[in-house]
């Protein structure tokens, strides 16, 4: 309270200077922004003021900066088509090729990448050269390697296949097939007629030095590693052979050469699994008894000089001729093998069959009819020569027993065959 005013009096002012001093405190309690000054309601509609940019700094404007930033985008961009390029690549690289049935293609020694490439289009194996040549670049950083050599691709084979294949040398094998009872030279012929083989034989290999049998080997092969690999061959399986031979051979057989020597007459006799023993008895029995071993291959060995067949009968005076192979005229075995024979040739000489037969003689069938006597002989040799004539079919004997003829029928072995001589005739 106003000292000498109206208590009413006072009391309106008080009110008074209450109300004005409100809308003050009220403004009072939101205080202006810091560092602004009060805008009018004029400013206020008006827009603010966009700051302007601020400037790159030296360091970022830098050419280097800058070269740096286009690089790393152009390396983006190239990572992401040789992405694109390698997926698309890879689809083709397996899709099935173009080739209609399996082909063999020869890739020669020395042969590039490139050189490959156009060789496996012209032949019909790939038809996306650049593809192929790029796969390889490709796999190269891995360390894969083409190889050259004979290849055989299979139908449809996919670029993956193909390179798959030159990689792992994976090359046609090829067989050489060494019938039993060749000679060496007939063995050598052939070997020169072969044309996937390559060079020269220096000299014809020793007779019975050769083991019949099939022989893989790779285009560009050697002959002479052929001979060497076949020498190879008789070597070992002769070494078994002889380790287990009978030890009750005659005394004519005493080293593994000598085996090969009758083996090689057995060889020549029959071509028969069942009957080689049989027929190796025979000769063995022979020996033991001290008689000729009379076996017809020998004649026409030495005639022939291990040419091959004689081609034609053999005749009465060469039944008689003298040679250092013909066992009609010498005592024992020849001075060494008439032929090239094989394992079950080598092992029915060094184990023959136990019996008492010395003769045997063809029966017409395409086997022999063994005897222990020259009587029973006598008349095997009779009905062959009937069968011979078509007076008597094969099975029967005729009644009337001719003299035995002493001329040995023809040779039948052709040597482009392998089957042996079966009608070879014992006296």
């Amino acid at each position: 309270m106003t000292a000498g005013l109206p208590p009413d009096q006072n009391g309106q002012d008080a009110a008074a200077q209450t109300a004005r001093r409100a809308p003050v405190a009220r403004a009072a309690a939101v205080p202006p922004p810091i560092g602004k000054p009060p805008r009018s309601p004029r400013a206020a509609l008006e827009p603010e003021k966009v700051p302007a940019p601020r400037r790159a700094s030296a360091r970022v404007r830098h050419p280097m900066v800058v070269f740096g930033n286009a690089i790393f985008t152009l390396l983006v961009l190239v990572a992401v088509a040789a992405g694109g390029g390698l997926f698309v690549g890879k689809q083709k690289f397996d899709a099935p090729g173009p080739l209609t049935e399996d082909k063999i293609v020869n890739i020669p020694s020395g042969y590039g990448v490139k050189d490959i490439s156009d060789l496996l289009q012209r032949e019909g194996v790939i038809d996306q050269p650049y593809v192929f040549v790029g796969g390889v670049m490709v796999l190269k950083a891995r360390g894969l390697t083409l190889k050259h050599g004979e290849y055989k691709f299979a139908k449809q084979a996919s670029l993956s296949d193909v390179v798959d294949t030159l990689s792992e040398g994976k090359v046609v094998q090829h067989a050489f097939t060494v019938p039993e009872g060749l000679t060496s030279e007939q063995i050598v012929q052939r070997l020169l007629e072969n044309n996937s083989l390559s060079g020269q034989i220096k000299e014809i290999p020793r007779e019975g030095s050769l083991l019949p049998e099939t022989y893989k080997f790779t285009r560009g092969m050697s002959r002479e590693q052929i001979v060497q690999r076949m020498e190879q061959a008789q070597k070992r399986v002769l070494a078994e052979v002889w380790s287990r031979r009978s030890p009750d051979l005659p005394a004519q057989i005493q080293t593994p050469e000598q085996l090969v020597t009758l083996a090689s007459i057995v060889e020549k006799e029959t071509g028969r699994d069942d009957e080689r023993t049989r027929v190796a008895a025979v000769f063995v029995n022979r020996l033991k008894a001290k008689m000729k071993l009379q076996s017809d291959p020998t004649i026409i060995y030495g005639l022939t000089g291990g040419k091959g067949a004689l081609g034609r009968p053999i005749m009465k005076s060469e039944i008689e001729q003298p040679t250092p192979y013909n066992t009609y005229t010498i005592e024992g075995l020849p001075p060494g093998p008439i032929a090239n024979p094989g394992r079950a040739s080598l092992e029915a000489a060094a184990n023959p069959a136990r019996t008492k037969e010395l003769y045997f003689v063809a029966d017409g069938t395409g086997g022999h009819v063994f005897s222990d006597s020259y009587a029973e002989h006598q008349k095997s040799v009779a009905k062959l020569r009937a069968i011979e004539r078509g007076n008597a079919p094969a099975g029967t004997v005729p009644a009337d027993v001719p003299k035995p003829v002493e001329t040995p029928k023809p040779e039948a072995a052709k040597p482009a065959e392998p089957a042996k001589p079966k009608n070879g005739t014992r006296r």
